[in-house]
């Protein structure tokens, strides 16, 4: 971590911990916020797009942090969503940092992202952000693009990151994986006879994911492997198209009819920033186990799929 980002994190800790929200402001909506201002940055404006880094905490606890990983990105709007950082968005500027607090009452009031299954009547969380970089959209500039071709590009960079964690893994443990795409690591257990899974051809798996810690998540073959149960049902997708994690999408090219592997998928193509709470952490690398037991052709509108590792969700 920077030196700057350790002066943010005492001045929010200080702030945090302290009894009274002495020199806090309150919005609308009831969110309560204290700016931590540092120069003369350009200001955050109406349909700006705004890259940050955040975190969130309950109680002792960090929720999520992006500090380390990958910087979180927005786009800045006049009002901003209900009892959300996003509703000061428009009083700071690059280089400022902020800490808000987070109210169960209040957030019970909206239903748009759902209530944070661990906060109960009366609690608050606590989330802290510093403005790293605005893309501009006025005088002809193009935030929308320039955002997201510096996201694109850290996202790339993290997964480099990620797959050489992976490399370190498989390489500690001699498994004999091999690299696909620059995208997943595989290692093919039983080569198949039957029909290739190749791009827009819709493929039947069978399936177990875990963490690299061994601890499964989910499956389709086998029900003490469920977090959420299921039918044990052959889980289908559209092959490099839709209906699954990225990293599935990518490494099932490979496979045929009859094939067994198993599947070493970085974070990133995976369920990345957001985890899949409470059962996949964020930033989290995935392993899958799987098996092709069917490859055909896919029908002119395949209705969207559910990624492996969900279950239910």
């Amino acid at each position: 971590m920077k030196k700057s980002n350790l002066l943010f994190a005492a001045i929010a800790a200080l702030l945090i911990s302290s009894c009274g929200q002495v020199g806090f402001e309150k919005t609308k909506s009831g969110l309560q916020y204290k700016i931590i201002k540092s120069g003369d940055g350009e200001k955050l404006e109406h349909g700006d797009f705004v890259k940050f880094q955040y975190k969130l905490t309950y109680k002792d606890s960090v929720v999520m942090s992006t500090y380390g990983v990958l910087p979180a990105f927005d786009q800045v709007d006049s009002i901003g969503r209900f009892h959300d950082f996003s509703e000061i968005l428009t009083k700071l500027k690059v280089g400022d940092s902020v800490v808000t607090y987070q109210f169960h009452d209040s957030l019970q009031k909206t239903s748009q992202f759902g209530m944070p299954p661990y906060l109960k009547k009366g609690e608050k969380q606590i989330a802290t952000l510093k403005i790293v970089k605005v893309y501009k959209t006025k005088a002809n500039q193009d935030g929308r693009e320039l955002a997201f071709a510096d996201y694109q590009n850290e996202i790339n960079s993290y997964k480099e990151k990620e797959l050489a964690e992976i490399k370190k893994f498989v390489d500690a443990k001699n498994i004999p994986a091999q690299k696909l795409n620059n995208s997943v690591y595989v290692v093919m257990e039983k080569e198949g006879t039957g029909r290739s899974a190749d791009s827009g051809l819709m493929v039947g798996i069978k399936y177990s994911g875990k963490s690299f810690e061994g601890k499964y998540f989910d499956s389709n073959v086998d029900s003490t492997k469920q977090t959420m149960a299921h039918p044990l049902e052959t889980f289908y997708f559209v092959a490099k198209k839709e209906g699954a994690i990225q990293g599935m999408l990518e490494a099932i090219t490979a496979f045929k009819v009859g094939s067994k592997g198993t599947l070493y998928v970085p974070s990133t193509l995976a369920y990345g920033p957001q985890g899949n709470p409470p059962v996949i952490k964020p930033y989290e690398n995935l392993i899958f186990e799987i098996e092709v037991v069917e490859v055909k052709d896919a029908p002119a509108q395949q209705p969207q799929g559910m990624p492996p590792g969900g279950g239910g969700y």
